[in-house]
């Protein structure tokens, strides 16, 4: 079974190092490693030619951001599995890949995922987040729940069905994405009670506040059209609410 890991990076020449190593340091021997650069300026194009020989696609140049990044990932992957690691991104153990292998033997699984922690810097023991997940149920994705996205391998042929990210929803196009599999496709899905990853914490939707103001917006009008009929006070109530405890739960 191969596995397609798709990392998309922008000006990331200080973290991208990391990244790249530790899907090559994945003890899962059938991996797909697809790189997409957004045509970085600081040096990370360099740190990733050093790897080339690691990869199997490197692509760089301009793009219309991260999800146009991903999408673009997703038309070269040719894996069975496929998901992503970010930039910023490490994996939580070297068994990472082996155990999601493991996993889609099942011929009835559509994907899974798992935890993930957030970090200030990956060489601090310090957690400042705790992504914690939970199994699916109906209807949870229009509570502004989604799995920990860089956690989250489905099939590729579960991909396709789907679709891809809708880039113009900006850094909401996950939310959308996760509610159109599980609510309108119901895919099956197995959740892993582990910790897979281990993240940087801040990021594109993290940077001020109108932007997260504005990206939310865009995420409930989206769901709105995928069936969601929650009023937008106790959406974004119940979405910012159901965050709260992982800044407090512990591994």
């Amino acid at each position: 079974m191969k596995i397609s890991v798709i990392t998309v990076v922008y000006n990331s020449a200080h973290t991208i190092a990391d990244a790249l190593n530790s899907v090559a340091q994945q003890t899962y021997s059938d991996i797909e490693h697809i790189v997409i650069d957004g045509g970085s300026s600081d040096g990370t194009v360099s740190v990733i030619e050093s790897h080339r020989d690691a990869l199997a696609h490197f692509v760089s140049e301009p793009d219309n951001g991260i999800y146009d990044a991903m999408n673009k990932g997703l038309r070269l992957a040719s894996g069975d599995v496929v998901g992503f690691l970010n930039a910023d991104d490490v994996y939580a153990h070297n068994e990472v890949l082996s155990r999601i292998a493991e996993l889609h033997q099942d011929s009835s699984l559509d994907g899974c995922y798992a935890n993930l922690v957030y970090f200030d810097d990956l060489n601090d023991s310090k957690v400042q987040r705790h992504w914690r997940s939970k199994d699916y149920t109906p209807g949870l994705c229009f509570k502004g729940w989604m799995p920990a996205h860089p956690t989250f391998y489905l099939k590729k042929q579960a991909v396709d069905n789907i679709g891809y990210f809708k880039p113009e929803l900006g850094n909401q196009a996950d939310l959308e994405f996760c509610a159109r599999a599980f609510e309108l496709h119901n895919i099956s899905s197995h959740y892993s009670p582990e910790i897979w990853v281990h993240m940087r914490t801040g990021g594109a939707s993290q940077a001020n506040v109108i932007i997260m103001i504005k990206s939310n917006w865009r995420s409930y009008k989206a769901l709105r059209k995928l069936g969601l009929k929650r009023d937008p006070v106790s959406f974004f109530a119940i979405k910012f609410g159901s965050k709260l405890p992982q800044f407090f739960a512990r591994s």
